[in-house]
């Protein structure tokens, strides 16, 4: 499953497992390395705050593509961004 997000794009495939694993992809489009990395750290973090909030659910691994607004996004909005998304995710894998 796909979700398009203007922050980050993220792909979702449940993965038999209780636990929601993450990797963060940050595109050369993002600029020098340090930028990609920030990029990375500020997304790892709002997703763990996000699958913090759930007690259980199903199992599922996510590949998260940062895209170039994120670089001036507030991390709020991220935050909020995040949990929106995750919370799509936990819900169409719980309907399948």
């Amino acid at each position: 499953m796909k979700i398009q997000n203007s922050l980050f794009a993220l792909r979702a495939r449940p993965n038999g497992l209780d636990v929601i694993r993450i990797a963060v992809a940050a595109p050369r489009a993002l600029g020098r390395a340090v930028a990609r990395n920030r990029s990375r750290r500020r997304l790892r973090e709002a997703f763990r705050a996000a699958i913090g909030v759930l007690a259980s659910g199903p199992g599922c691994d996510l590949v998260i593509v940062a895209r170039p607004a994120i670089a001036s996004a507030p991390f709020g909005d991220l935050r909020i961004a995040a949990a929106a998304a995750l919370g799509s995710v936990v819900g169409r894998l719980a309907a399948t």
